[in-house]
């Protein structure tokens, strides 16, 4: 436990018309304490917040808060429409400061007329205030606002714009930035990370971790789960259960729990089923006293439950036939749009780059990069700017959109499913149950879904495609974890190609054996797509390790080279906090069978990628010999060559990297 109970929650039961959300819910938060609520949607989670934060009320039970406590809740959506500034906006989160700096202002103006008595006691109060404004950061405000701003992924330059002119996403992020800022002693998100690029997301993680104070999250990324709670509370069949630790160690308690429990209730069920056959063999005979003793007693046990598992989503990804090796061969293009009066706006410059059958390639990168379009482009929604691409022989490509603009919002779940492949409408309600759409579901119309309804039907539609070729733009939006890990399942066992975008860290590296992520776009210039093998982690190791070797070459400002090692220092979001939390331990890592099979798949790749810069070696080496006094095209060629040879010597790496974490992953099962 982190210190003294600030929250106490008993005995709540909610209900939503006649259907009970939950019953009998208690538990308490302790100070300084990082909770996470974890459930599947529809759960009750943020119904929970919303009672804690006295937005809504329970039938039964109570919420107790220590006295003087300060609870701030930040819904998925925030509805702001201030006419003011970002910046005017974020800063009355220091209301109470910015009500003292306006009275020592007034302090200051009265003291210039003041005589005697007067003005002595107009500088004692001068002094008591501009001691607490020191003491509590007033001088500080702005610098703070700023940094949380920029960290949330607000440029400087748009500190100016008015709220109204914000999207939803935006507005929201200005409000996390508000509730950071404001310090509170409890502070309740639902959601906080839907709106946040990778950048400002681990920003937040890194945030949070040194926050000072008690944190309620409801969040379906399991790495942000990992990396800023250390409890977590589960929400399930209206009951809630308790466990320490972070999401991975959640998961790992849980399942052991489920056993045990499963084992208990086969036991008592066992030892239900012998005495009730005894009871009924010798009830009437010579030992029929000892069989009412036993029906007696038996009458007193207390029956166990079958404990309940979640329901999972049944996917099945089968192609409709095995396309080429080369699936998409990109060669150097921009992307982008053009307005109604021609003007373009470049906002990728795409390299050239290929995919090849069986490859996972994630798509990375800042919010508003281009991603979206990129893959609009290649399924041919949109034009590029310049440059072409091709995909390879029998590729049949599958596309799952972001806002699922494939979707009629004017037909019903199951007129959809039907257009999409002709069966029987009993087929059709079969199938949309291993969706988890069930009875009256069906006819509901899409426009009316929820989010996760909607996925989970674009999903469904997907998987009648027989596609080799996946394009899945955020494919994890809206999608409990449960879903999330179901999907992760079915895409890893898919006999075919994936290229995706996705936030969810957990999700790339259960799936990616290769990267690209969009970096630079600063200053006009259009960003770039860089490729990095392997997954998520293996992306951020790789940018550290050449991180630290540019330091390492480059010599400091006083001429001194830094020591060996040194690596970048993660900076630290602003807070008034002097002492930092300890940063969460990484979660232990459970070696499976498809983590084996993922870093398997990934050795072959790298194998096959050392064979073609080998071979691209040799070719450049015959084209330089063949090039004779050809300055231009053997400086050209000169080029080319070390760009492979650097590039062979990351892969060698990699590769020797990556064998020895299968040895000691092999031994680890073994």
């Amino acid at each position: 436990m982190s210190g003294a109970t600030i929250l106490s929650v008993q005995n709540l039961t909610k209900h939503f018309g006649v259907a009970e959300v939950f019953r009998g819910v208690s538990f308490q938060i302790y100070e300084r304490e990082h909770v996470a609520l974890v459930g599947v949607n529809g759960a009750g989670k943020s119904t929970m917040l919303r009672i804690i934060a006295g937005v809504e009320h329970a039938e039964e039970g109570a919420v107790s808060l220590t006295r003087g406590m300060r609870v701030t809740y930040l819904p998925q959506e925030a509805k702001l429409d201030a006419p003011h500034s970002i910046m005017a906006e974020t800063m009355t989160a220091f209301a109470p400061l910015l009500a003292l700096r306006t009275r020592m202002t007034e302090l200051e103006h009265a003291m210039g007329d003041a005589q005697g008595d007067g003005l002595t006691q107009l500088m004692e109060e001068y002094a008591d205030a501009t001691h607490h404004f020191e003491v509590d950061g007033g001088y500080t405000m702005e610098p703070r606002a700023a940094q949380v701003l920029g960290g949330l992924g607000f440029p400087i330059e748009m500190f100016d714009t008015p709220v109204r002119q914000l999207s939803g996403g935006q507005k929201t992020r200005v409000a996390l930035a508000k509730a950071l800022l404001g310090e509170p002693d409890l502070l309740l998100l639902d959601e906080p990370t839907n709106h946040l690029d990778l950048n400002a997301l681990e920003w937040l993680e890194t945030f949070l971790r040194q926050w000072r104070h008690a944190v309620l999250v409801v969040s379906h990324d399991r790495t942000f789960l990992d990396k800023t709670t250390e409890r977590t509370l589960d929400l399930s069949f209206g009951r809630l259960e308790d466990y320490p630790g972070g999401y991975h160690t959640y998961v790992k308690l849980r399942a052991e729990r489920m056993e045990r429990r499963r084992k208990e209730f086969e036991e008592q069920q066992a030892f239900i089923a012998r005495t009730e056959e005894f009871i009924r063999r010798y009830g009437a005979g010579q030992r029929s006293k000892e069989a009412k003793g036993r029906e007696k007693r038996l009458a007193r046990v207390e029956r166990l439950h079958r404990p309940q598992d979640q329901e999972r989503l049944a996917l099945i990804l089968n192609p409709a036939l095995k396309s080429g090796r080369l699936v998409l061969q990109i060669d150097p293009m921009k992307i982008g749009y053009e307005d109604a009066r021609g003007h373009r706006t470049t906002l990728l410059a795409v390299p050239e780059l290929l995919i090849e059958r069986g490859e996972r390639v994630a798509m990375l990168g800042p919010n508003g990069s281009g991603k979206s379009t990129l893959l609009k482009t290649l399924v041919g929604d949109i034009p590029s700017l310049t440059g072409r691409f091709q995909f390879g022989t029998n590729v049949l490509v599958g596309y799952y959109a972001q806002s699922h603009e494939g979707l009629d919002t004017t037909m019903t779940v199951l007129a959809t499913v039907l257009g999409a492949r002709p069966m029987t409408e009993e087929a059709a309600r079969t199938f949309l149950g291993r969706f988890l759409f069930e009875e009256d579901d069906v006819f509901k119309q899409v426009g009316v879904l929820s989010g996760g309804e909607r996925s989970r039907l674009a999903l469904a539609v997907l998987t009648l495609q027989r596609a080799n070729f996946l394009i899945l733009d955020e494919p994890t939006n809206h999608l409990d974890i449960i879903a999330r890990e179901a999907l992760e399942d079915v895409l890893d066992e898919y006999d075919g190609t994936i290229l995706f975008v996705s936030h969810d860290r957990a999700f790339v590296d259960a799936l990616a054996s290769q990267v690209w992520m969009i970096e630079g776009g600063e200053q006009d210039a259009p960003a770039r797509l860089q490729s990095y093998l392997g997954n998520y982690s293996d992306m951020r190791r790789t940018q550290e390790r050449q991180r630290a070797t540019a330091e390492e070459r480059a010599p400091s400002k006083n001429g001194v080279a830094p020591k060996n090692g040194t690596v970048p220092k993660e900076a630290k979001p602003v807070t008034q906090a002097t002492d930092a939390l300890p940063a969460t331990p990484a979660a232990p890592r459970t070696v499976d069978e498809r983590t084996l099979r993922t870093r398997r798949k990934l050795l072959v790749q790298v194998e096959a990628r050392v064979g073609a810069l080998e071979q691209e070696l040799n070719r450049l080496t015959d084209a330089m010999s063949e090039a004779g006094s050809d300055a231009a095209r053997i400086t050209e060629l000169g080029v080319a060559y070390q760009k492979a040879q650097d590039e062979l010597e990351n892969v060698y790496a990699r590769w020797e990297s990556l064998a020895a974490e299968l040895d000691a992953l092999t031994a680890g099962v073994s």
